[in-house]
């Protein structure tokens, strides 16, 4: 357990499953200065994971009218329709075609409770199929997963319209938390972020990379959690942002837009990760089916936010290597 941390107001842990040194240490330094300044506020701005079939029909002419006869907002209500019969907690909330000559790719996306949703949104998808059919007998299906969902894979569609949650976190780091916790200053943190997070990440050409290290504390989380540990490739899109506040403070932000959680079914049921979920109070479905995923969500959040401002700060003052020498060796033996 990493924490506590304050975060929307409340003193939360944060269960970490991890072999690599230091990890725990460093997000507990995180959680301890973001503790000493603001807390953090984490805020989910969406909400739905998605599936993307794609569909053939025999002419590039048949794929468009496809495309043309979604976007009427009375057949997406017929769309909806039977989406929704499949299942009791899941909302189809859009359907986006994409045409590529014969091929539709159809990116569906749903609310799914406190589930991660896969399995309720991939049948839900064929019941879409088979309503389309029922207006285009040409239609076939070619593959539930179109890859334009996109799961488990990197993909710039997840970074630019979301998948799971949707979810931005900020702190304010007081100059003196700073410099006592995090031993490094305002000015040398904010300018490491810019070299490394932004500029650094642009020459790389990253997709939702830029970041320090966002996957090491979402896969974490997820592991100790239950949650899909492949889909850390998307969960881990994340834009690390730090800012000099007028006061000499430190902002920093966190922006992650496909964090990928469920707190019911898949691993969620094993004894000690459903221990882990109860600790941050997310075990199972909540009182409002969605709450307790989206408290997951928040967490996974945190846990990020933690990372990157310890580990920035180890970076801005040069004591990465020493920190690592010094407590991720094993014993001397005798």
């Amino acid at each position: 357990m990493a924490g506590p941390v304050t975060l929307n107001g409340e003193s939360v842990y944060i269960p970490m499953a991890t072999t690599e040194g230091c990890l725990v240490a460093s997000t507990n330094r995180g959680c301890k200065a973001i503790s000493q300044g603001s807390g953090a506020i984490s805020t989910i701005v969406g909400d739905g994971i998605t599936r993307a079939p794609c569909i053939r029909l025999p002419s590039a002419q048949e794929a468009a009218s496809v495309l043309l006869w979604i976007k009427e907002p009375a057949n997406f209500l017929k769309l909806k329709e039977s989406f929704e019969s499949t299942t009791s907690f899941g909302k189809l909330i859009e359907a986006s075609p994409t045409v590529a000559g014969r091929n539709v790719y159809l990116r569906l996306r749903c609310f799914s409770g406190d589930a991660m949703g896969m399995n309720m949104i991939s049948k839900g998808s064929l019941a879409v199929i088979e309503c389309l059919k029922a207006h285009f007998p040409n239609i076939s299906l070619v593959a539930l997963s179109g890859n334009m969902c996109t799961d488990k894979k990197a993909a710039a569609v997840n970074w630019i319209e979301g998948r799971g949650k949707s979810v931005v976190i900020e702190a304010t780091i007081p100059k003196e938390v700073v410099r006592s916790t995090l031993k490094t200053s305002v000015p040398a943190i904010v300018e490491t972020n810019i070299n490394k997070n932004l500029i650094g990440s642009a020459m790389a050409g990253v997709v939702g990379g830029f970041n320090a290290h966002a996957a090491n504390n979402v896969t974490a989380v997820f592991l100790a959690t239950g949650q899909d540990p492949a889909q850390n490739v998307e969960s881990a899109n994340c834009i690390s942002l730090m800012e000099e506040t007028p006061e000499g403070d430190l902002w920093i932000s966190c922006t992650m837009p496909s964090i990928e959680v469920g707190t019911v079914g898949g691993g969620t049921g094993l004894p000690a990760q459903a221990s882990c979920l109860k600790v941050i109070g997310a075990k199972g479905g909540g009182v409002n089916p969605g709450d307790n995923a989206r408290q997951l969500a928040h967490v996974v959040a945190a846990a990020v936010m933690a990372g990157e401002l310890s580990l920035m700060a180890a970076l801005a003052s040069n004591s990465l290597v020493a920190a690592h020498m010094a407590h991720n060796r094993k014993p001397v033996s005798k």
